[in-house]
């Protein structure tokens, strides 16, 4: 005796040696002897052989056209004997009856599976979505091996244009396109920008970080809805002083600006003024809800995406020719000494007579002019002053320099017309010491104020190595003071906005905009140092990306660097740090020449071969 029964899915024939009530013990066709449950066991029958048997069956499978089938399976479900019975118009033989098994089996589509040997036909209206799902999946399949050949050939397929941002910004993994592309990738070795690139479908690759960038936090784009009118500006008192910014020439949010005036006892008064757009922009009007969601300016080489929209920009930056309204500390400071014994803060107008720009002033308000003699200057007396002052401010904080040691230099990148120019200047200059020592010393006297009224604010602190914002005033080791708020900067960054809106309350003596614990500044906290982090980030990817342009544009094949460790190394004449895998040991500081062998304007990475150590005669030769 026969049997034909179904194993993993699968129908085989076999000879029962053994028949129990739960289970037999059966030769395969293939002489394999094997047990298997009764209740997997399909049909039994007494001829033909087991092979001969499976030959008809599958002989009978081939033969059965599916729809028809279906036709004649009508609605109801059935066994699949009795079906055959109906297909072939008698009682099947064995191979016959086994044939319709199979074709059943094999056909989901047509047939559902209700039990052993037993089925229900498709309903007309799931046959037919079915079909159609197969067909539009073959045609997809033709579809992709279609756009694979293509793009492994390196050519950007027609109908894949029209995807083209999707596919490299926000891509459906589940579409063709992204499919075919993803095989491609594997196929070539290359990554999907890569491939896209060598296909020609992404023109500038300045224009894909930008717009990843910009999709990422931006998504709404970079200008600005409607915002409700500004209000009229209080009635302040007119400062008796006039003056000054210092800023480079691409800054239009002045944030702050200085003044010098003698007293009358011999003593300097020593201004420092910060714009006040907390004066206007109250918390929960519509400009607040954009600074809240945007926090702060972006910058990047070539171009910023500002916090605040040009109207309110341009009603309370510190632009010359102006009476504007100021945040302003009054620091008395000694005649000869410069050494600070007090500090009044006000809320005022101040005239505004001059923005000085970088670009100008540095040719005249340098180290070597404040050593001898030189030609008058614009605010060359203010200047000095200042300078002699933030020298003892600096002082005070034991942070100053130590002329043995080398400045790591500042650079400024100018792109013109898809062109970079790449320019050092001296970190710590005059100019540098002026703006960074003043800004400190408020923002570290406005948070001590804030502190000691107990007043909600948000600060920056470093403790252990590690720089984060806070609602509690703590020290900020690397400058060397005891608490620091973010206040100077109201213009460009949403935190100096919340602090400044403290600050005024405490100048007026009226109740803060934020009480204690107040959820709000948690939540700005958390926000700011988020998006602060991605912006900066951003940025030192584009000053990267920048730098490698210039490799390119100026076709720089070598390049000298000092080792910074183990496989680091910094690039001479640029603020890029590579690793060298070729490098070998080497003492910290050693000065080294580099092959620059490949560019990768994508990844942002520059590949550098190690060349040779530069000795101290080919240093020198070199200079």
């Amino acid at each position: 005796m026969y049997l034909f029964y179904e194993e993993d899915g699968q129908f085989r024939a076999g000879s029962i040696i053994a028949d129990n009530d739960s289970s037999l013990q059966v030769d395969t066709q293939h002489g394999k002897r094997i047990k298997i449950k009764a209740t997997h066991v399909m049909m039994r029958f007494a001829a033909p052989a087991p092979a001969e048997f499976m030959i008809a069956a599958q002989a009978v499978r081939e033969s059965v056209e599916v729809d028809f089938l279906w036709e004649v399976a009508g609605q109801e479900e059935f066994a699949f004997a009795d079906l055959a019975t109906e297909y072939f118009g008698h009682v099947p033989v064995p191979g016959e009856a086994a044939g319709i098994l199979m074709c059943l089996h094999d056909s989901p589509m047509h047939f559902y599976k209700k039990g052993r040997g037993r089925y229900k036909p498709a309903p007309a209206e799931a046959l037919a979505a079915a079909k159609a799902s197969v067909i539009r999946k073959q045609r997809e399949a033709e579809q992709l091996a279609a756009y694979v050949a293509e793009l492994t050939r390196l050519s950007l397929p027609l109908a894949l244009q029209d995807q083209l941002e999707q596919l490299i910004y926000a891509p459906d993994k589940n579409c063709v396109a992204w499919k075919a592309l993803d095989i491609a990738c594997k196929q070539t070795g290359l990554s999907a920008i890569k491939l896209l690139d060598r296909c020609g479908a992404i023109p500038s690759s300045l224009d894909y970080h930008l717009q990843l960038f910009l999709r990422e936090h931006f998504a709404r784009g970079t200008g600005f809805d409607a915002v409700d009118p500004l209000p009229v500006p209080p009635e302040l008192p007119l400062a008796e002083v006039s003056a000054f910014s210092i800023d480079d020439a691409s800054t239009t949010e002045i944030d702050d600006a200085f003044s010098v005036l003698r007293l009358a006892n011999g003593n300097w008064q020593v201004g420092v003024h910060i714009a006040a757009p907390a004066l206007g922009i109250t918390p929960g009007s519509s400009l607040d809800q954009v600074a809240a969601q945007r926090l702060s300016t972006v910058y990047y080489p070539g171009g910023k995406i500002t916090m605040l929209p040009d109207v309110a920009i341009a009603a309370y930056t510190l632009d010359e020719a102006r009476v504007c309204p100021a945040l302003s500390m009054y620091i008395e400071v000694t005649d000869g000494t410069w050494q600070p014994v007090g500090h009044v803060t006000r809320l005022d107008k101040v005239a505004i007579a001059a923005n000085l720009r970088h670009e100008d002033l540095e040719a005249h308000f340098n180290q070597t002019n404040l050593l001898q003699d030189c030609a008058p200057y614009a605010y060359q007396n203010e200047l000095g002053l200042l300078w002699h002052f933030s020298g003892v401010l600096e002082a005070a904080r034991g942070k100053t320099p130590d002329p043995k040691q080398p400045q790591r230099p500042d650079y400024n990148f100018r792109i013109e017309n898809d062109r970079v120019t790449i320019s050092d200047r001296l970190r710590g200059n005059p100019i540098d010491r002026v703006v960074s020592e003043l800004m400190i010393f408020v923002n570290s006297e406005w948070g001590k104020w804030l502190a000691q009224s107990d007043t909600m604010a948000l600060y920056r602190t470093q403790q252990n190595g590690k720089v984060k914002m806070s609602t509690k005033p703590g020290p900020h080791v690397g400058l060397g003071v005891a608490q620091y708020t973010w206040s100077s900067s109201p213009l460009r960054r949403y935190v100096d906005l919340v602090n400044q809106r403290q600050l005024i309350a405490l100048v007026r003596q009226e109740d803060v905009p934020y009480p204690p614990k107040s959820e709000t500044l948690y939540t700005v906290l958390r926000d700011f140092e988020l998006a602060y982090d991605a912006y900066n980030e951003f940025q030192r990817k584009m000053e990267r990306y920048w730098c490698l342009r210039w490799l390119l544009q100026e076709r720089i094949s070598t390049i000298g660097g000092n080792v910074i460790k183990e496989s680091l190394v910094r690039l001479q004449g640029l603020p890029l740090v590579v690793q060298v895998s070729s490098l070998p040991e080497l003492a910290v500081g050693t000065e080294v020449r580099l092959a620059v062998e490949r560019v990768d304007l994508f990844d942002v990475e520059v590949h550098c071969n190690f060349l040779h150590k530069v000795d101290a005669v080919e240093a020198v030769a070199s200079a």
